[in-house]
C-alpha cells in the first residue's frame, strides 16, 4: 500500500530557507539519477512501481505460509529501515530531536505497524489478489472520513465513485460467499480492511504536516520503529519462531520485500512524483491489483473467476473517480516542467 501523502513527514535535516522542495528531494534521492532524460527515467520508475508493488503481495502471501506473518513483517520493516537510516547517518544527517519524534512515532504506528502489519497478516488467510484489491480501496475511506468531518457536500462523481467501489467489492465477494463460513477467511478480510482504515487515517494525519522534510530518512525511521515493535511483540507473546527455523522460501520472500518493496520501489515512487504529474503517478494504484491478481493466478494457482475480474474492474473504476476528488482534497504539490 502507498500514497504520496503518506510519506510526507519531518525527519533529519531541514532544507535551507527558500530552497525549492523538488530540488531538495532530488538531491536526497539515493538513486542519484542524472539530470538527462529525467522524464523518460520517471516513466521507467513509474512502470517499476506499477509492477513491483503488485508483486509484493505475492511475496508476502508466499512468505507467511511458512512463518508467523507479523514476524515476517517485522523483519522486513527492520531491514528496510536499516538500509535507509544507515545511508543517511553515513551522509551526516542528524537524528530527529524532541518534538520531531512525534509525527514519526504516530506514522510508524499507523502506516507500518498497523497498515503494513495487518495487510501482511491478512494474506495468510486470503489470496494475494483479493488482498491487493482490498488495499486499493483506501481512497474510499479518505473521502468518507473527510465527508463526516466536513460540512461540504460530496461531488456527484465522488458519490458515483463510492457507489461503484463498494458495488465492485460486493461483486467480488459474491464469488466468495461460501468462504465466509471459514472463520480464518473472515478474519483475513477484517484485518485487511482494517489496514486500509489505518492507511487512510495516516494519510489525513500526514496532510497536517506542513514543514519541509526528508521523506527517505523519515520512512527508514518509521520502518525501524515499527519493525522493532513487531518483532519484540512477536517474541514476547510467543508468536515467533527461531531465525534458524525460518525456511529459505520465507527468507527469499523477505529479501525481495526489503529490496523491491521497501527500498527500490519507494525511491522509484518518489522519483516519479518529482518529475510526473501526481494524477499520472497515481495510476500505480490501479495497476497493482491487476498485476497481483494475474500473477497470483499464474504462479500461485489463485482463482480468477468472472466475478473477480468484473468486480475488480468496477472497484478500480470507482476508486479512479474518488481519486480525482482526492487530488483536490490533498495539498497540491509543485510540479516540475520538463
Amino acid at each position: 500500500m502507498s500514497s504520496s501523502s503518506n510519506i510526507k513527514n519531518v525527519a533529519g535535516s531541514d532544507p535551507q530557507a527558500g530552497q525549492d522542495v523538488t530540488s531538495y528531494l532530488q538531491r536526497l534521492n539515493p538513486l542519484q539519477f542524472h539530470k538527462k532524460s529525467q522524464h523518460g527515467k520517471a516513466i521507467v520508475a513509474l512502470i517499476a512501481v506499477c509492477i513491483l508493488w503488485g508483486t509484493t503481495w505475492l511475496a508476502s502471501r508466499e512468505g507467511v505460509q511458512h512463518m508467523p506473518a507479523l514476524q515476517l513483517a517485522g523483519i522486513r520493516q527492520l531491514l528496510g529501515g536499516l538500509c535507509y537510516v544507515s545511508f543517511f547517518l553515513i551522509k551526516g544527517f542528524r537524528l530527529p530531536r524532541g518534538k520531531e519524534w512525534g509525527p514519526i512515532l504516530i506514522l510508524s504506528f499507523l502506516n507500518f505497524l498497523l497498515s503494513n502489519g495487518l495487510s501482511t497478516w491478512g494474506v495468510k488467510y486470503i489470496s494475494a489478489g483479493l488482498g491487493s484489491i482490498i488495499g486499493a480501496i483506501f481512497p474510499l475511506w479518505l473521502v468518507l472520513i473527510a465527508a463526516i468531518g466536513s460540512k461540504s457536500k460530496l461531488r456527484l462523481n465522488t458519490v458515483a465513485g463510492l457507489l461503484l467501489g463498494f458495488a465492485g467489492i460486493c461483486v467480488i465477494f459474491y464469488d466468495h460467499l461460501h468462504d465466509f463460513l471459514n472463520p480464518e477467511f473472515r478474519f483475513g478480510i477484517f484485518i485487511s480492511v482494517a489496514s486500509t482504515w489505518s492507511w487512510a487515517v495516516g494519510t489525513l494525519y500526514t496532510k497536517k504536516q506542513a514543514a519541509n522534510f526528508n521523506p527517505y530518512f523519515s520512512l527508514g525511521l518509521q520502518m525501524m520503529i515499527s519493525g522493532t515493535t513487531l518483532l519484540g511483540g512477536s517474541y514476547a507473546l510467543g508468536y515467533a519462531v527461531p531465525l534458524s527455523a525460518i525456511p529459505s522460501i520465507s527468507w527469499i520472500a523477505i529479501a525481495y520485500l526489503v529490496t523491491a518493496g521497501s527500498v527500490l520501489t519507494f525511491m522509484a515512487y518518489l522519483y516519479a512524483l518529482q518529475h510526473l504529474p501526481t494524477e499520472q503517478v497515481s495510476l500505480y494504484a490501479y495497476v497493482n491489483p491487476v498485476v497481483a491478481v494475474l500473477l497470483g493466478w499464474l504462479l500461485l494457482d489463485e482463482p480468477l473467476t468472472a466475478y473477480i475480474a468484473v468486480g475488480m474492474l468496477i472497484t478500480l473504476a470507482g476508486v479512479y473517480l474518488v481519486n480525482k476528488s482526492i487530488m483536490k482534497m490533498l495539498p497540491a504539490r509543485k510540479q516540475e516542467k520538463q
